[in-house]
């Protein structure tokens, strides 16, 4: 059946893209320009900008070396669309990418006038930027074009003209584009007039990378957001310095039968007077990061209440501070020999026990009738400003989490999201 097409209105509605896992995220593919081009990119609940590379020749990522020749590095072509067109520096998306304070951006290295760009008087186009991630940067122009996205009922699709995204021809360690779903003016749902209402996603666990056959259901709009049950909220925490991201406090954390684990420092739920702190919830972090003491508090306790043998050479190669030689005794990965729960307690008393695979994982299929796992959590870099932790999409697999961006809140609960996606139609057998 052909798929209908409408333009995306206030009284619209709703949409859900499916997500794919890879190695270290989830990609949602952006539908792009006339006629259509198809571009895999990060959903990123940590950054505000969409972008996509540039060009099939030109795109250059500096420090790329793993992701050479990698099949979900597509690109854009904005020759090819008959709909695309380059930003205006009159626009507020171009006002709002060279606002910042990056030292990097080509604008504030030419001596823009930022006057100009904000009393918005000049016609010519939007200048390059500069954006700057954790690990790496993207250089790159601000684009408009038509995007296509999917509604909830089958076979619905609508598009949006003049979406607006950074058009990136070269990058340092950002190989794949991203979709940025914070709450900042660039964001996708923003853009799309969603951020008023919320949206949600379920995370299919690591056993499921790199398959075609299924994939995560990414629901936008209100249906995201409508009343469900067991489902807990606790409160977005609001930085004065950092608006645009999304934080939640973090209470305590407790390990086993329930035995306080670590006292939680107050940094993981309040902000100091320079914006620093709180517990930033990000997609686009792979494993949660944990202050120091908490985090080497965490791995005491953890070696106190498991008596296997470390496995100290899967350790050195991986880079994980805990792992383990579990028995196996009849081959299989081991998933019901029991390891200590982790429950994190965050605010407004909601609880989230972790799924067994969320904290533990088996690196590498059964060996001599034993499997390794480690814990996949991860210590803070000391000195760094912004949150006091991380929330990262490894430890949110199996769990359904709600952006209820109306009344400023988070929910979470636990779901096998692999029937979730069957329930949606998002697996083919």
């Amino acid at each position: 059946m052909k798929a209908s097409t409408a333009k995306l209105t206030s009284e619209t509605l709703d949409m859900m893209e499916p997500l794919r896992e890879v190695r270290d995220g989830y990609l949602i593919s952006l539908t792009l320009g006339t006629p259509s081009q198809v571009v895999p990119v990060y959903m990123d609940t940590g950054s505000d900008l969409t972008w996509v590379p540039c060009g099939n020749l030109s795109f250059d990522c500096m420090d790329c070396d793993d992701y050479r020749n990698n099949k979900l590095m597509a690109t854009f072509s904005p020759s090819y669309s008959s709909s695309s067109s380059r930003d205006s520096c009159s626009s507020r998306f171009c006002i709002d990418i060279h606002s910042s304070d990056n030292s990097l951006d080509p604008c504030a290295i030419a001596g823009c006038s930022l006057t100009t760009l904000l009393r918005a008087t000049c016609s010519r186009p939007c200048p390059s930027f500069a954006y700057t991630y954790g690990q790496g940067d993207v250089l790159g122009s601000l684009t408009r074009d038509t995007l296509k996205v999917h509604g909830t009922s089958p076979g619905k699709t609508w598009q949006i003209p003049n979406f607006c995204f950074g058009c990136v021809g070269s990058t340092y360690r950002e190989p794949i584009g991203i979709a940025g779903f914070g709450r900042g003016p660039l964001s996708l749902p923003f853009q799309l007039g969603f951020l008023h209402k919320g949206f949600s996603h379920c995370f299919l666990p690591f056993k499921f990378a790199n398959n075609p056959n299924i994939s995560s259901p990414l629901v936008v709009g209100d249906v995201a957001v409508s009343v469900k049950e067991n489902l807990q909220f606790t409160p977005m925490l609001k930085s004065f310095v950092y608006p645009n991201y999304y934080y939640i406090g973090l209470e305590a954390i407790t390990v086993g039968n329930g035995s306080a684990a670590a006292e939680v420092p107050l940094s993981l739920r309040e902000f100091d007077s320079f914006g620093n702190g709180g517990m930033l919830i990000d997609s686009g972090t792979t494993y949660t990061h944990l202050p120091e003491p908490l985090y080497s508090q965490l791995l005491s306790v953890l070696q106190s209440l498991i008596s296997y043998p470390r496995a100290g050479d899967v350790e050195e190669r991986s880079g994980f501070d805990l792992c383990y030689r579990i028995p196996c005794p009849n081959g299989s990965v081991a998933d019901k020999v029991p390891l200590p729960a982790i429950t994190l307690h965050f605010l407004n008393n909601v609880s989230l026990e972790m799924p067994q695979g969320n904290h533990f994982y088996a690196m590498a299929a059964p060996s001599n009738r034993t499997v390794v796992k480690c814990w996949l959590f991860q210590s803070m870099e000391e000195g760094e400003e912004g949150p006091a932790g991380v929330f990262g999409s490894f430890q949110q697999q199996n769990v359904e989490v709600v952006y209820d961006l109306e009344r400023e809140r988070i929910g979470f609960r636990p779901m096998d999201c692999a029937t979730a996606a069957a329930s949606q139609g998002l697996h083919r057998t």
